[in-house]
């Protein structure tokens, strides 16, 4: 957890006293705790910046974003007063940042537009403008301020990466193609050159340059090695993780934990699932051009209802265990527990609409899902199996235990073939309602494949959804696809592992059972 400096007219001997109360909470890893002393903190001080940046970062960390977010942006009017007066704008561009780690880029790009016109000499300032103009889709404005960056250090390698990768967004191949090459044949980092790599093997692909293509990715792959964020990775996590669900979550668990009847008012989400560069981004976006439906895109839910259940009593059973050990009381909290995420990071409003919980491996949690929310709906979007393996080893993701896979070409074979035997295994016993549908068949049969969709979900058809790509560019979104789901559909994406059938060679036999399970052997 990281909290915002102190402003800069704050003496530490003269802050108040629940600060550093709750300075001690959040070092001590309990938020509870640090939230009450920056609430009191608050009370005291309603209009300092760093009290209401503390609080609204704890809240953050809390999961009550909704409320969190209030406090971050209250901070920002304060620090926008101050950086005016001392022309400092260290801290605003800090909060700035802040707000983007918790994917508030809207209100993040207010701040920092204020800061480059109180300090227009800030290179990172501008590096950062660019970065969230184009987080939000507007490249016109984002290759503007990538311009002013480079001006102030035309030589740097982070800032030609960043416009290189504008240039070819704007469709300026040719040069973005030469920047990138330009940067590797300079001594820079092993970090600096993994990304030149990635971003070099994109556009030779975009630009139909197959053969050079996997050059690039391997030697990106080799360097990830070295990254720090990679190395701390635990690789064998997911692998061992699915095989105790395998194993706890059967027929037998279904038949005897996943028929409860809740008697709570709240309806079941929806969960949009799949996996990685499946097509789940593309589906979120023209479900949610309906006026009924509310997608919660890429969230910790889940993943916070999974930490919940092994903070249990019988903790040091597996998951499948606990749950089939938990009372009906324990199991309706942690119903509870799931919506009450939900509106604090959206707010109440959610309730009025259809719930779809949009995070694509969510997959890995259907038995912990069929168990809380037996009524839920599924939709699972397929892709062939080897145009998805090809986008996930180009793609450029932050580290994670699942994305970590992703630096190594057989190694991410190794978790599609892992995942989706798991998605084998747990649709054919689930109770669970769900459809599955073609992402291919979305690009040719565009209107016939999202009915069936939303005659599943129990939605009227919309032809707003046709706009999908329109509503996207004016938007943040999470997925890494967040650029392509801002243009129309197009097929270019179908199919593309073809060009690259030598480097499928020797992991064809790992991925052909798939191949034919998903019929995408005719």
């Amino acid at each position: 957890m990281h909290l915002l400096p102190l402003p800069l007219e704050i003496a530490p001997s003269k802050m108040p006293n629940y600060i550093q109360l709750g300075q001690v909470a959040i070092n001590a890893k309990n938020i509870t705790k640090a939230i009450y002393y920056f609430e009191k903190a608050v009370e005291e001080s309603p209009h300092n910046a760093q009290t209401l940046a503390c609080l609204g970062q704890s809240l953050c960390w809390d999961n009550q974003f909704h409320k969190g977010l209030s406090f971050l942006k209250k901070a920002g009017k304060q620090l926008l007063k101050i950086a005016r007066k001392t022309k400092d704008t260290k801290q605003l561009l800090s909060l700035a940042e802040q707000l983007q780690f918790w994917n508030d880029y809207p209100a993040s790009l207010e701040l920092i537009k204020q800061v480059v016109q109180i300090n227009k000499k800030d290179t990172r300032a501008f590096q950062i403008l660019a970065h969230t103009y184009s987080r939000l889709n507007d490249n016109k404005m984002a290759i503007l301020a990538s311009k002013q960056a480079l001006k102030k250090n035309p030589n740097s390698p982070v800032l030609n990466i960043q416009h290189a990768t504008l240039e070819a967004k704007s469709g300026d191949f040719d040069h973005a193609i030469k920047r990138l090459q330009d940067i590797l044949d300079q001594p820079i980092t092993n970090e600096e050159s993994f990304r030149a790599h990635k971003e070099l093997a994109i556009l030779l692909d975009k630009t139909k340059q197959y053969k050079q293509v996997f050059n690039h990715l391997y030697s990106a792959s080799e360097l990830s090695e070295t990254l720090p964020e990679v190395k701390k990775q635990d690789i064998t996590h997911i692998s061992n993780m699915l095989s105790s669900y395998t194993s706890g979550f059967n027929q037998d668990f279904i038949n005897q934990n996943c028929k409860h009847n809740y008697n709570d008012q709240t309806p079941d989400p929806v969960f949009l699932i799949g996996f990685l560069r499946s097509g789940t981004t593309l589906t979120q976006e023209i479900l949610g051009t309906h006026d009924n439906v509310f997608i919660s895109d890429e969230t910790n839910l889940v993943h916070s209802l999974r930490d919940k259940i092994e903070s249990m009593p019988n903790n040091h059973r597996s998951i499948s265990e606990q749950l089939s050990l938990a009372t009906p009381k324990e199991l309706q909290g942690l119903r509870e527990f799931y919506w009450k995420s939900a509106n604090d990071r959206y707010g109440s409003s959610i309730n009025d609409k259809l719930f779809i919980d949009k995070t694509t491996m969510n997959t890995f949690s259907l038995g912990i899902i069929n168990c809380i929310f037996p009524n839920a709906k599924i939709i699972f979007v397929m892709r062939d199996p080897r145009d998805v393996c090809l986008s996930c080893f180009m793609q450029i993701m932050a580290p994670s235990s699942i994305t970590a896979h992703l630096f190594d070409w057989e190694k991410t074979i190794d978790l599609y073939t892992q995942s989706m035997s798991w998605w084998i295994h747990i649709k054919e016993i689930m109770s669970l309602k769900y459809i599955e549908f073609k992402y291919e068949d979305a690009i040719t049969d565009f209107e016939p494949t999202f009915k069936k969709v939303f005659d599943f979900l129990d939605l009227d058809w919309t032809t707003e959804a046709h706009n999908f790509h329109k509503r996207a560019t004016k938007k943040f979104i999470a997925s890494p696809s967040f650029n392509q789901v801002s243009q129309p559909l197009y097929s270019s994406s179908v199919a593309r592992w073809k060009q690259y059938e030598t480097e499928f060679s020797p992991v064809i036999d790992k991925l052909h059972p798939f191949i034919t399970a998903f019929n995408y052997d005719k």
